[in-house]
């Protein structure tokens, strides 16, 4: 098996585990322990490249994750999730953009790197990045996009990054919960030692959801990880040959 296929079967073992902490795990790296690490500024460093929980499902808990059991569902929001079928296509098996929360949620690795002025996610998924302006400066007015347009601001030692105009073609998670293009995430990042990320990430949509709802999750740092380069391509074997469905526009 190539590197890639030994690192992603453990890390779904660890995600689908429950309760006590695995054996496979136990004997397995050990994050570094130590106190909160800043930047020459004064700023806590997220700097880093991660373990995240897989997330297929935000309505479910799992390792490291809590989910929101109930989505609040509009009308408009219910029926987009009840006609969702992957088997008729999803964006992701013509290799477009996953969006930020479905990128977030996947299994893969994510670099994290700051200065005083950006912070940047490096998603070994697809090999997508984005890159966040943390200075306090406000949203820019442009195109909407697949990871919509993100800018961060401190609240003491947590990072909070607000991010909209989305375009509203991605879906929120693997198993397809819905979002339009009122999509607002806000995801808050705070680190309590050396070896962990705490992480909440807030969705709010009042065309798809009645009120927001969140997702709370712990990244753990793993020194002994380099990212690795990921390449999706449209013309992928399941693709032409109709496994995989493109999604009518």
């Amino acid at each position: 098996m190539t590197r890639r296929v030994v690192r992603l079967l453990a890390v779904l073992v660890i995600a689908a585990s429950s309760g006590a902490v695995p054996i496979a795990q136990q004997r397995g790296p050990q994050p570094p322990q130590g106190p909160t690490p800043r930047t020459a500024s004064g700023k806590v460093d997220f700097s880093g490249v991660w373990s995240k929980p897989y997330v297929p499902d935000m309505t479910k808990d799992g390792r490291d994750q809590k989910g929101f059991a109930v989505l609040p569902f509009t009308p408009w929001g219910e029926a987009e999730w009840k006609k969702y079928d992957a088997a008729n296509g999803d964006y992701t098996g013509s290799c477009l953009p996953f969006g930020m929360t479905r990128s977030v949620n996947t299994p893969e690795p994510m670099q994290i790197m700051q200065s005083d002025t950006y912070f940047a996610f490096l998603f070994e998924q697809n090999s997508w990045f984005a890159v966040v302006p943390i200075d306090g400066r406000p949203h820019r007015q442009g195109v909407p996009t697949w990871f919509g347009d993100s800018v961060g601001h401190w609240e003491g030692d947590t990072l909070v990054i607000d991010t909209v105009n989305f375009n509203g073609r991605t879906r929120l998670d693997t198993i397809g919960h819905p979002h339009s293009d009122q999509l607002h995430l806000v995801q808050r990042f705070s680190r309590p030692d050396l070896g962990h990320i705490s992480y909440d990430i807030t969705v709010e949509d009042p065309k798809t959801f009645t009120k927001p709802f969140t997702n709370s999750r712990t990244f753990t740092l793993r020194p002994d990880w380099e990212m690795m380069e990921y390449s999706c391509e449209e013309n992928n074997k399941s693709l032409w040959e109709g496994r995989i469905k493109v999604p009518k526009p």
